[in-house]
């Protein structure tokens, strides 16, 4: 079940204003360089969908780098680049959608997966996307309802071998998101969506995140 719609769950233009509102108040943590660190960035993106303010989730194709699991578009830094136009190429390579600076509402904690990357969250919200043109990278695209992101019994916490507790985001019929994709989203919710501050730098990966 969704959450209650409030008015920036159920209507974009009220999203986008509230958003740019928690971000701009929001002071998210950036991982500090180290020897073998890599960057990526990834895009949390809201459109419009059957009316409905959505999240843009994917599901990585067969065979390459996260093979079969749930992701956001994104992917590594090319040289020069920084995170946000990084997060944006890859919007554009991965489901052919097009997004500039004043489309991007702001950043979430960078997510210091245990893969060895950085993986900062940018948020963006298009009015206008366009049909979604998945490349071959992408098996499918999905989208999620910010009511549902926001409903108590999305996030769900179990226990992880060997000690610990993970989380799983619950976003549909099968669909159960772990960190790191798992984690922005819930960070997301937490702090877009419900106005609080949390983080999420010390959240557990299931060990078959880390291919």
């Amino acid at each position: 079940m969704d959450a209650p719609l409030t008015d920036h769950l159920r209507k974009l233009p009220d999203f986008i204003e509230t958003a740019r509102q928690r971000l701009r108040e929001f002071r998210h943590t950036t991982v500090p360089d180290s020897p073998g660190l890599r960057r990526a960035g990834v895009v949390i993106c809201v459109v419009k969908d059957e009316g409905v303010p959505s999240v843009i989730v994917i599901k990585r194709a067969a065979r390459g780098r996260n093979a079969g699991q749930w992701g956001l578009p994104g992917g590594r830094l090319e040289e020069g680049e920084s995170p946000e136009q990084a997060a944006l190429r890859e919007l554009e390579e991965e489901l052919g959608l097009v997004a500039g600076p004043a489309d991007v509402l702001g950043r979430l904690d960078d997510f210091p997966a245990s893969s060895g990357f950085a993986i900062s969250p940018i948020v963006v919200a298009l009015t206008d996307p366009g049909p979604l043109r998945p490349n071959a990278e992408v098996s499918s695209a999905h989208v999620v309802t910010l009511g549902r992101l926001a409903a108590d019994e999305t996030p769900r916490w179990v226990d992880a071998p060997g000690g610990g507790r993970l989380l799983q985001m619950h976003l549909g019929p099968g669909w159960r998101v772990h960190a790191p994709t798992g984690a922005m989203l819930w960070q997301f919710r937490e702090v877009v969506l419900l106005g609080r501050d949390e983080r999420v730098a010390d959240f557990q990966q299931p060990d078959w995140t880390r291919r």
